[in-house]
């Protein structure tokens, strides 16, 4: 039998099975352990919920059509599994599981009893327990509402009506409530004689209490005893580029389903906390905020204890987690590192560092950000491990005043003076803040693998200050107190990705060139600025329908462009050529790709008219999730941020980025659907809906359509014709005109041709001289040869490298074969379909080297992108 009934992973949509129409988790717990040798994360995680008014199982019903719906399920886990476990705590919790029934039995012998379903797969798990909250006596003293616990009774009322008082504590008392909610999680289990049943198929976890047949009456709080699996979905277990050990959350398809039992569906917003205990030489970075500036020793084992928390409440999706060896970029390389990181690309070996690594001084931990004034705002140092470990963490933010960059502050005294009223739920929240408003530069740190650590010295330490002072003049406050930069594994399947706290970013951003180098910085800076962007729109303010990817990615693509515009402080004239010249190499990615994909991949609101919308119980499908080509798609960049452009095009620039302000305003802290961002647009500006530019319109255009609209095309005309590109055009003549030359021509002709001038471009330029290159049917190795020599091409950005490469495949120049090659290790991000084009040519050397950089790279490839590959290669 099909484990997976009529789900076909290759092509159907991702189930999100909570039902969370039922009951809500407002609040995890999670006590976890890393176990390098077995490549698992074990341990417990307890669920704090709130059942939702009004719901009841009708006897003898199933919870959304649950068992006709999926039908054919995993066989059945024997539940009797003990967790391994480092701590005798939670070995005694989860230490004996109960008996799971039978698929069938499941299934049929519910009585009407109701389901708590939660999203799971790739789990273990061993045990299901109420946690019995009112045998924390001391904790009950602080409600005096709640009846004290009785000799004999445990009804379960009290221990309802304690839960339901924590949940709904106020923002202001949230340590208070933290504190509580650790204490719960500590607790033993029920010891009433009654008992939880639990089964896992592939997609859930189902749970279920003997003669409970409503929400209100199911358990308040739950621990689930887990390890995940080495090969599960949502983390990653792999190597940095010091050939040292790592693990951290991808961005999957599932998300983190793979990592802890949870309500996958973005509605159900919970906030957490988070205990992680990792080897001693490891550093543990979070989207939260660290409880304390030095991790502590778990009594007499090796490992460190980490813990992190967050206060607003955020999707599940948002938890992110990565632990490896990571150092802290500062402002000066140590000596013993300098030698290990001189060549950035040698990133196999680890750097030998002496014991007085973890001794530096004050003076050489300061962050001296650019030109930038800055302080550093500092715990105690922390050396992670015995002094002859290689991994030192200080607990240094640094801040900076950028009071000589001149960049210019965005007036929002207007919101500070009306006193925000907020309109989400109660959390303590940095909009209604008065000092927030006027931070420019929240506290900021940047990790990265030990042979990295000048290139993101000089790259992302030197940018993320001013990138962070320009986003805030554009959208007002920082949504977040603090951020950390991680510069992830090569194996990372995109450019970056953005969390509460936490962003990831891939090595591709950083220069390609020498180590001290400073140029080549636009990617770095432009791919920062779009990350940071998330910050308002994707976890501030997210997607409640996540098949509406482009709220996310296509307002981060145009937001990007004006934060990145701001930072490097240009003229009005020089944002509107630079923007104009990225609009156009964005028209012509996404032309491309619209030829290439299927129409139903094309479309920005594939539900249409059923967008938002959930079954009686609150369960969905992401529509086309889990498809192998969606991944590498950037349809919800591309189109979105053109409809951005087209709706900033009607209103006019300044004022659309006006608009930005006050939504971000109104929305923050909630999830919308496009028609939320579009009918308060309209309002605002009335004048569009008299020019005939209706929701209904816009829908018709831009979100429910495949292709191109015509405003686009028309549009694309007047960008082709911009200074820019016009000088990039007159350097593509250039280079024909000397690759003709070549032809036919002896050797001692070609040496007496005289010196061409070329014209110095921009990286963005260079990009678009190779993709007009591209189409050239024939250019001459010697052209190739200069080509390469002139703009010195292996030394560029990536974006520009990927162009080369593409160059190179085309025309079968061999002796840049070592640039692709280089490319398809270090730049997997970005190397996926430059396979299919080694492939395609049919040419056995270039073929050949697919398959030679596939076997280097074939273990560390994101798991997406590892399938693609091996269906073009193999």
């Amino acid at each position: 039998m099909d484990p997976d009934g009529d789900l076909n992973p290759d092509t159907d949509d991702l189930p999100l099975r909570a039902n969370t129409n039922h009951i809500l988790v407002r609040h995890y717990v999670l006590d976890l352990t890393v176990h390098f040798d077995r490549k698992v994360i074990s341990g417990s995680i307890v669920l704090f919920l709130e059942p939702r008014l009004g719901v009841r199982t009708e006897a003898g019903g199933s919870q959304d059509g649950f068992t006709s719906k999926y039908k054919e399920v995993d066989a059945l886990e024997d539940g009797k599994k003990e967790l391994e476990t480092t701590t005798a705590k939670v070995e005694k919790m989860c230490g004996d599981a109960e008996s799971i029934q039978s698929s069938s039995l499941w299934h049929t012998t519910s009585g009407g009893e109701f389901t708590l379903v939660l999203d799971c797969c790739d789990l273990d798990v061993s045990k299901v327990e109420e946690v019995d909250v009112t045998s924390v006596a001391p904790m009950l003293s602080r409600f005096p509402e709640v009846p004290s616990k009785k000799s004999g009774d445990v009804s379960r009322k009290p221990q309802a009506a304690f839960i339901q008082n924590l949940i709904s504590m106020p923002s202001s008392q949230w340590r208070q409530q933290h504190q509580l909610f650790s204490l719960c999680s500590r607790a033993p289990g029920a010891q009433d004689g009654s008992t939880l049943q639990f089964h896992r198929d592939r997609w859930s976890l189902q749970v279920r209490k003997n003669g409970v047949t409503s929400p209100q009456e199911f358990p308040c709080a739950l621990r689930i005893c887990y390890e995940t699996k080495p090969a599960g979905g949502s983390v990653r277990w792999t190597k940095d580029q010091d050939n040292r050990v790592c693990v951290y959350t991808a961005g999957s398809p599932i998300n983190n389903r793979a990592l802890f039992p949870c309500q996958e569906p973005p509605v159900a917003m919970s906030t957490w906390q988070a205990t992680v205990r990792a080897p001693s030489e490891c550093v543990v970075l979070m989207s939260g905020e660290e409880q304390a500036t030095v991790p502590a020793e778990d009594g007499d084992t090796h490992f460190l204890t980490w813990n992190y928390y967050v206060t607003m409440p955020m999707p599940a999706s948002t938890f992110t987690l990565a632990v490896g060896h990571w150092q802290q970029v500062t402002a000066e390389i140590p000596p013993e590192l300098e030698k290990g990181v001189r060549d950035g690309t040698d990133c196999g070996k680890t750097a030998k560092l002496g014991p007085e690594y973890g001794q530096w001084t004050e003076a050489e931990r300061v962050c001296r950000l650019g030109s930038s004034s800055s302080e550093v705002v500092k715990g105690s140092p922390l050396q992670t491990g015995s002094r002859d470990q290689t991994t030192c963490v200080d607990s240094a933010f640094c801040y900076s005043s950028l009071e000589d960059e001149g960049l210019s502050v965005t007036d929002c005294s207007g919101m500070v003076d009306d006193g925000i009223s907020c309109s989400h739920g109660d959390y303590p929240c940095r909009f209604t803040e008065r000092s927030a408003w006027s931070q420019r530069v929240i506290p900021h740190r940047v990790f990265s693998p030990a042979c990295l650590l000048q290139k993101a010295q000089m790259g992302v330490l030197k940018l993320l200050p001013q990138c962070l002072a320009a986003a805030h003049a554009v959208l007002g406050v920082h949504p977040f107190p603090r951020l950390d930069v991680l510069i992830v594994p090569a194996g990372f399947s995109s450019l970056g990705m953005a969390s509460p706290h936490i962003i990831f970013l891939s090595q591709s951003v950083l220069s390609a060139g020498s180590p001290g180098s400073e140029e080549n910085l636009s990617l770095c800076g432009s791919r920062i600025c779009h990350e940071i962007s998330h910050s308002w729109f994707g976890l501030v303010i997210g997607a409640r329908d996540w098949t509406e990817e482009w709220i996310s990615e296509g307002f981060a693509t145009c937001l990007e462009d004006i934060i990145w515009a701001q930072a490097q402080q240009l003229s009005l004239e020089e944002k509107t050529e630079e923007c104009d010249l990225k609009a156009l190499l964005r028209w012509r990615r996404l032309s491309d790709e619209l030829q290439n994909s299927k129409e139903e991949l094309q479309i920005l609101r594939p539900n249409m008219e059923k967008t938002g919308q959930v079954s009686e119980s609150g369960s969905s499908t992401v529509k086309h999730a889990l498809n192998p080509e969606k991944p590498f798609m950037q349809v919800h960049y591309l189109k979105g941020y053109f409809l951005l452009r087209f709706l900033a095009s009607q209103v006019g620039e300044q004022q659309f980025i006006e608009f930005f302000q006050l939504f971000v305003k109104k929305y923050h802290g909630h999830l919308i659907l496009s028609q939320d961002f579009l009918q308060m647009l309209l309002i605002s500006f009335p004048d569009m809906e008299r020019k005939g530019l209706t929701l209904s319109a816009i829908y018709a255009d831009w979100l429910d359509q495949p292709g191109i609209p015509k405003w686009l095309y028309e549009r694309s005309a007047v960008w082709s014709q911009a200074r820019l590109v016009e000088e990039v055009k007159a350097e593509v003549i250039k280079w024909i005109l000397l690759s003709q030359s070549h032809h036919g021509k002896s050797r001692k002709r070609k040496r007496m041709e005289p010196k061409v001038n070329y014209k110095e471009l921009t990286s963005d330029q260079l990009v678009m001289l190779l993709e007009l290159l591209l189409e050239e049917s024939e250019l001459s190795v010697a052209s190739l040869r200069a080509l390469q020599r002139t703009y010195s091409l292996q030394n560029q950005d990536a974006e520009v490298r990927h162009r080369w490469c593409e160059l190179v495949v085309k025309h079968a120049y061999a002796q840049a074969y070592g640039d692709v090659e280089h490319f398809l290790i270090h730049d997997q991000a970005m190397g996926v379909y430059l396979y299919g084009e080694l492939m395609v040519q049919e040419d056995p050397e270039q073929q050949a080297l697919a398959r030679h950089c596939l076997s280097l790279v074939q273990e560390e490839m994101d798991q997406s992108a590892r399938r693609v590959v091996e269906e073009m290669v193999l």
